[in-house]
């Protein structure tokens, strides 16, 4: 009986549900749902079973090699007829080493009936099987891509269930992003990141199934070159990030209920315009705008109306005369205000305060909450301030909060 008991004791992980020890394994991150299991007596080879493979380097103190003899090992004993999630996560100092492993590694995934795919390290090249794979619903690739060679694909790419695609190219878009995009057919999120803008090609997005999109271009050689054609008549979210540089054309955005735009630079103010006339349509709105660098062409500054909007969150915005005459006048049904005034140093001339002729029709009927950040106590920001809390006649909420520098 006592020897019953001890059995008991050493080997509690035995007595949870079967479920329950799936559940816990595949939560782990891999080597720890090895090592958890080799503690069981009765079931220490049921990490072969387990559907998650998450793979890091957060123990290093072994090398390279012996992680990668890991990795091969787990892949090669894993009988599960399906992987859930295969997750890679390396540090950059593995560089030289993984590069020729990884796509094996992704390939034998492929084999196993992957259903997610989280890449984080830098890769020589994707191995085909990828292309066609015909399990996937996921596919998300984080890495610092400087390789054309890592997108090409020289097959048809046929991805029958991918719904989220998360990836960065290099440069040459259309030959590497806008083939993988086409070949998606069920595509409800795509997160596209291109480091490097250089060709003069339009970037033409005609995608039904789309619902939430972000394109971020972080570096843009020759503004004015090229074009965004977005035809997404389901896209309920849209995010442009980075580098404003191009000219949006939106075809279709009828259902387009949230957009948020947050640009380090803006080539032109029109460019700036435009993209706001083609998301007029939106209920919530995030803007977050860096130097405007002016160019010789012609410029119409007049911000469009938002009907619907009930949420407004602008940053880095530091003209007030801008937010309240044009923003607020141009949104009736404003319902939530968030101001995060830019940082201005002492040597910036602060803007005159003009009152403006009319008080915006939201103030008098719909704005309930207003938030200020970064107040600094400058003379206008006062008069801003003290303007629109004296004439909000429904307000329900305010709040002002001051730079931690005052």
């Amino acid at each position: 009986m006592s020897s019953s008991i001890n059995e008991n004791t050493d080997d509690r992980l035995s007595m949870l549900p079967e479920e329950v020890v799936a559940l816990i394994l595949s939560l782990m991150p891999t080597k720890f749902a090895v090592r958890s299991s080799i503690l069981s007596k009765s079931w220490r080879h049921r990490w072969m079973l387990v559907t998650n493979l998450d793979f890091d380097d957060i123990h290093k103190v072994h090398g390279f090699d012996v992680l990668s003899k890991f990795v091969d090992r787990v892949l090669e004993f894993c009988q599960t007829p399906h992987v859930k999630l295969f997750r890679l996560k390396f540090s950059d100092r593995y560089y030289w080493y993984r590069m020729s492993s990884v796509s094996s590694w992704i390939d034998k995934a492929v084999r196993l009936n992957v259903q997610e795919l989280d890449i984080h390290v830098i890769l020589a090249q994707l191995p085909a099987s990828l292309f066609t794979c015909k399990t996937l619903t996921k596919l998300s690739i984080d890495c610092e891509i400087r390789n054309g060679r890592v997108w090409r694909c020289l097959c048809s790419v046929n991805l029958p269930c991918l719904k989220t695609l998360d990836i960065a190219v290099f440069d040459k878009p259309h030959e590497n992003a806008f083939k993988l995009i086409r070949g998606c057919p069920v595509l409800e999120s795509l997160f596209l990141t291109v480091t490097w803008l250089a060709d003069e090609e339009n970037y033409i997005f005609i995608i039904p199934t789309l619902k939430r999109m972000k394109l971020t271009i972080l570096y843009c050689k020759s503004p004015f070159t090229n074009k965004v054609v977005l035809n997404v008549p389901n896209l309920e979210y849209l995010f442009v990030g980075g580098v404003l540089c191009s000219y949006f054309l939106t075809e279709d955005v009828s259902s387009l209920v949230g957009a948020s735009f947050s640009f380090t630079h803006v080539r032109c103010d029109s460019m700036w315009v435009d993209i706001l006339k083609g998301t007029n349509g939106v209920k919530s709105l995030s803007a977050q705008i860096g130097p405007i660098v002016y160019y010789e062409i012609p410029i119409d500054s007049a911000l469009p109306s938002f009907p619907n909007m009930t949420y407004l969150e602008l940053k880095g915005f530091r003209d007030w005369r801008l937010i309240i005459s044009e923003f607020l006048e141009s949104s009736p049904e404003l319902k939530h205000l968030c101001i995060n005034k830019a940082d201005m140093s002492k040597t910036d001339i602060e803007s005159l305060w003009v009152e403006p002729k009319l008080v915006p029709a939201c103030l008098l009927t719909n704005l309930t909450t207003i938030k200020f950040s970064k107040c600094e106590g400058r003379k206008c920001d006062v008069q801003s301030m003290k303007y629109m809390l004296g004439n909000a006649e429904v307000l329900k909420t305010a709040v002002v909060k001051e730079r931690k520098s005052c």
